[in-house]
């Protein structure tokens, strides 16, 4: 690849970037996007934009910038959370290190491996990329101590700067956890894999075994099989308490015509139609008395064990219930609101199997992915390509397409194809079966990781090679020297991949491309006019992390091999810092955290890429005859990886679990404040799988660290409220019931109950839930 197809990738994506930035300061004026670009203010502020002239709306400006860069740390931290600091945390870093790295090998390596041969150089354009590469430097060159020097120098400022991060981070994370409110985790362990007996329930298994050998037990709450059905009552009951709170509103047997017209349905005014009948509970309860659904098929071998202390909860989590460690598998239960609740009814011993397969499909999806790999390194060798297809030799004869299809049109491709990987990648972490969202993301982080690191720098290394030597990998004595010049060949690719998946990704994440479209065509073909704030997305922290490490990797790997990649990284993180702080204070809201523990995964992989570049670099002075620098480079791989282990034991520990001293001092300090039964009270609710309502002290005191909720799928149908769309009727059931106890144990199935009969129910609550929107805006 010439440098001048380089400078027209850097064109292309640079006025792409200006474009976007631009259409962005427009875009974020106007009042329709306010859900778009302030979702999260929207969502926490209730904000109302204040009103701008037509021309003041239309004019571009930077101010946004200035704004996210005023934004101190612990604003940010009280605004967006502790993970989203440490996602910072990682931009920061990246952009010390590579300023340091790009100070050196700009200017000390970057000359060397120009003038590194006696030849005639062509004018700055029409130069190959190689020729700024390590691959232009003379063997037995006196001069690559200068490259052992630089590397030296980054690699040591890498481990200082990772040394004193993750020490930042340590103490940030301490005091998160101790300096927050009473969290419900510390208290709650989730068991799984209980042993079922024909003599009692389940829910009765545990309350015995838990009161039998720790005496801080509190109470415990059971985990029942929902799917598909129970994700659709949660909608359903969502509806019927929006009804039960607008009780004292005179409902009309029929809604008055408004304005609204129904969108794509085409329906005229008023074509949305409601029936009500007054829900009266006791009545419903005392109709609906028989119906008593089988506890043993509705309950799971799992469950959420409430402990009257922090220290009692993390001992239990720790320590082997029983003998057989199949059974009784105790953890930290994850927050109530990152709980997810789709996997928690998965049988234990099912999950190897879960892993295995998941594993094995990752496996074959990475394989599948070769195809576009080859395809995008195919396009990258132009020679190669005019022999494969004679055809296109006057096409690609031209200057203009072939700098495109060299410069432009692989990383273009290649980023088209990423795009799958993250949802897959997420598809096979809920597979997997993570207890919590946040575990999921995580896990899906690191699919995503190794994924991008496995095709994008490997698959990219080694096929790149064979394409570009194709016709001398039959002579033994070439493959040595052919594998070591892969890296510095394909750097040129890399740096084109970093203009288009870096910098275009940026003005793209800050335009919100698909938030946008779908605002404009929920709120102009769909005639949505008001906004929901439940709606805000959370961040993607699954396909930004592994972006960041992998320019990263990038980064180190062709420092001293290719300079010339530096300063469009450098670019990268400056300008990813600004967009990053923009989007977490104004767009993305923080459902739930994973309380920092992104960050060992970024410090292993970083460590991880200053080995390899160590190890390629020590096999290029090797090819390059330079003995000296290749004994200069062991003792250093040796001592990141020492690095490397002090750090795992010295900081990791702090990220697996929590330590005695911190939460007997936490409960002491709950003790003395008089503050533990107003905790414990609260706990009782924390983990309701279905909540309808919060029960009341009394309720809680008697029998509410049982209370749950059953779910029952009938095949009779009771009417209770029925919606009309456009003269359609459709009925739903919205059944609760209090359970009945068992003969001999304790009200501890008591709850409500709800019955849903069939997918054809979950959208008569739709429309149920429309009509009452249309009846809030007529008043």
């Amino acid at each position: 690849m010439k440098l001048s197809a380089l400078l027209t990738s850097a064109g292309i994506n640079i006025a792409l970037c200006v474009v976007l930035l631009l259409l962005y300061s427009i875009l974020r004026r106007q009042p329709g996007n306010v859900s778009v670009y302030f979702g999260k203010r929207l969502a926490e502020e209730n904000i109302r934009r204040r009103d701008k002239s037509a021309l003041e709306r239309l004019v571009p400006s930077p101010s946004w910038l200035l704004k996210a860069w005023e934004y101190s740390e612990e604003e940010l931290l009280s605004i967006a959370g502790l993970d989203a600091v440490v996602f910072l945390r990682i931009v920061v870093f990246s952009i010390r290190i590579f300023t340091i790295a790009g100070t050196i090998c700009m200017f000390g390596v970057l000359p060397l491996n120009y003038f590194g041969q006696e030849m005639r150089h062509r004018q700055i354009p029409s130069e190959s990329l190689d020729v700024f590469t390590i691959s232009n430097v003379m063997e037995g060159s006196k001069w690559l101590w200068v490259h052992c020097l630089s590397l030296y120098i980054i690699s040591i400022s890498a481990c200082v700067l990772l040394y004193f991060e993750y020490k930042k981070i340590v103490k940030l994370r301490l005091a998160y956890i101790i300096g927050s409110p009473p969290n419900p985790r510390h208290f709650t362990i989730l068991v799984r894999g209980i042993p079922k007996s024909m003599d009692e329930s389940v829910c009765d298994t545990v309350r015995r075994f838990f009161s039998k050998y720790y005496s801080n037990y509190l109470s415990h709450q059971m985990i029942y099989r929902t799917g598909k059905v129970g994700k659709l009552l949660n909608n359903a009951e969502t509806v019927y308490r929006n009804v039960i709170n607008l009780k004292e509103i005179a409902i009309q047997k029929s809604c008055g015509p408004h304005g609204i017209r129904s969108g794509l349905c085409g329906g005229p005014p008023g074509s949305f139609q409601l029936y009500h009948n007054e829900f009266d509970l006791s009545v419903r309860e005392s109709n609906l008395s028989g119906i008593t659904p089988s506890i043993k098929e509705k309950e799971c071998a799992a469950a959420f064990v409430i402990f009257k202390t922090r220290y009692a909860a993390m001992m239990a989590s720790q320590v082997m219930q029983t003998s057989n460690p199949m059974t009784w598998v105790t953890n930290l239960a994850p927050e109530p609101l990152d709980v997810y609740w789709s996997n928690l009814w998965l049988p234990y011993r099912q999950l190897w199997i879960r892993r295995i397969g998941t594993l094995f499909a990752a496996i074959v999806f990475m394989f599948l992915f070769l195809i576009p790999v080859a395809f995008v390194q195919g396009l990258s060798q132009l020679d190669q390509l005019q022999k494969m297809f004679p055809f296109l030799k006057g096409i690609l004869k031209k200057t203009l397409v072939s700098q495109l299809v060299t410069g432009y049109l692989p990383s273009v491709i290649l980023l088209l194809f990423l795009y799958l990987v993250p949802p897959t990648m997420m598809f096979f972490s809920s597979v997997e079966g993570a207890i919590s969202r946040s575990g999921r993301k995580k896990s899906a982080c690191c699919k995503v990781l190794y994924f991008t690191i496995w095709n994008v720098f490997f698959v990219n290394v080694l096929s790149g090679s064979v394409i570009s030597q194709i016709d001398t990998i039959s002579s033994p004595k070439n493959i040595p020297m052919q594998l070591a010049k892969a890296v510095p060949r394909q750097a040129t690719f890399f740096i084109t991949y970093v203009l288009t998946s870096g910098w275009a990704s940026l003005s793209s994440e800050v335009m919100q491309l698909f938030a946008l479209v779908y605002n404009l065509v929920r709120k102009h073909v769909c005639r949505c006019k008001d906004d929901d704030p439940d709606s805000v997305p959370s961040f993607p922290y699954h396909t930004e992390v592994p972006k960041l490490l992998l320019f990263g990797l990038l980064g180190f790997t062709c420092a001293i091999l290719a300079p010339l990649i530096l300063p469009f990284l450098l670019v990268y993180f400056c300008l990813g810092f600004v967009v990053y702080r923009n989007q977490f204070v104004n767009v993305y809201s923080t459902k739930y955290t994973m309380g920092g523990k992104i960050w060992p995964v970024v410090h292993n992989t970083t460590v991880f890429s200053l080995v390899l570049a160590q190890i390629i670099a020590l096999g290029v002075f090797g090819l390059k005859e330079s003995p000296v620098a290749s004994g200069f480079t062991i003792p250093l791989v040796i001592a990141t990886l020492l690095f490397n282990e002090y750090c795992r034991r010295r900081f990791q520990p702090v990220f697996r679990s929590l330590s005695a001293q911190d939460v007997i001092d936490m409960d002491r300090k709950d003790e003395e404040q008089g503050r533990m039964e107003e905790i414990h009270e609260q706990l009782m609710s924390a983990y309701c799988q279905f909540p309808l309502k919060r029960a009341s002290k009394s309720e809680h005191d008697t029998e509410c660290s049982e209370r749950s909720i059953r779910i029952e799928e009938s095949e009779s149908s009771t009417s209770d409220t029925t919606a009309t769309v456009s003269g359609t009727a459709t009925t739903t059931a919205i059944e609760l019931t209090r359970s009945q106890p068992r003969n001999g144990t304790t009200a501890a199935a008591s709850g409500k109950r709800l019955s849903f009969v069939g997918f054809q129910r979950a959208l008569s609550s739709f429309s149920l839930f429309m009509a009452i929107r249309n009846r809030k805006a007529l008043r």
